[in-house]
């Protein structure tokens, strides 16, 4: 069942949990997220980074009609969401594919210039009845994993401003997460997140939710956040599946790796299901 962001936010909300949102950059990882979902019977949000296309994945055209067909076949609520478009362009061509939910970017720009293309996405997307999904702050490290590491993390009076001044309909903000594989324990300032979602009306997401303890998890949930970002240890699952194996048919090691991931989903979501 297809929905929008806004709309599946509101189950976490009453059942004061956090939705996994995994990037589902091929049908492998498509099929594995939602037939864990499926499995579990849990609401899910697959998701397509505009950084996929840099690194040589599928293009957004091409993997977006595919990602629809699943969520709309789906027995449990599904959103579809475009994660760190950094341009407004790519933004409105998500849109016009179908995505029922956008996450404009532009935590790297001057606030000023953060707030006036935010709000050019809000109303672009409202055109489509998607949602908004915005970030301030920055977690340092790109998607991905690349760039530089050093976090700036989100002023709580900032995160206020900045919602108010949007329109969003749920913020990424920086409290300690990083995206990509984590050199050492990540060490998540509670009480920000905590002061955070005192001051504002929407849900929060965290950026970079793989390798963080279960502990962890469930503190974050209990303080607020109620989309995690999740793939690193996903596709880490799939390439161990068959990185000391040899095939001689290629489906076969896809299979496989489809197996795992859909194993590392499964424990990923019970943990944010608070289950």
């Amino acid at each position: 069942m297809l929905v929008n962001l806004k709309d599946i936010l509101k189950i976490a909300q009453t059942e004061k949990m956090a939705i996994g949102s995994f990037n589902t950059p091929n049908m492998t990882a498509l099929k594995a997220v939602i037939s864990a979902a499926e499995e579990l019977d849990r609401p899910v949000i697959l998701m397509h980074a505009q950084l996929h296309e840099e690194m040589g994945l599928c293009k957004m055209e091409e993997i977006t009609p595919v990602m629809l067909m699943f969520a709309k076949k789906a027995k449990v609520p599904v959103c579809v969401h475009l994660d760190h478009g950094t341009d407004l362009d790519y933004v409105r061509r998500g849109l016009e594919l179908g995505f029922t939910s956008v996450m404009y970017d532009g935590s790297t720009l001057p606030t000023a210039e953060n707030i006036a293309n935010t709000r050019i996405a809000v109303a672009k997307a409202r055109e489509y009845r998607a949602s908004v999904e915005a970030e301030i702050g920055s977690m340092g490290a790109r998607e991905g994993g690349g760039g530089n590491d050093t976090s700036i993390y989100t002023d709580p009076d900032a995160a206020v401003a900045f919602v108010n001044k949007t329109g969003i309909d749920a913020l990424a903000c920086a409290f300690g997460t990083a995206h990509g594989f984590y050199k050492d324990a990540p060490k998540l300032d509670f009480e920000r997140l905590s002061k955070i979602d005192s001051l504002i009306d929407v849900p929060i997401v965290m950026h970079g939710g793989s390798g963080v303890s279960e502990a962890d998890y469930r503190e974050v949930i209990k303080r607020g956040v109620r989309k995690i970002n999740y793939y690193t240890y996903m596709a880490k699952a799939g390439g161990e599946a068959i990185s000391n194996k040899e095939y001689t048919q290629f489906h076969d090691a896809l299979l496989d790796a489809e197996k795992a991931m859909k194993e590392n989903v499964k424990k990923a979501v019970s943990i944010f299901s608070c289950s």
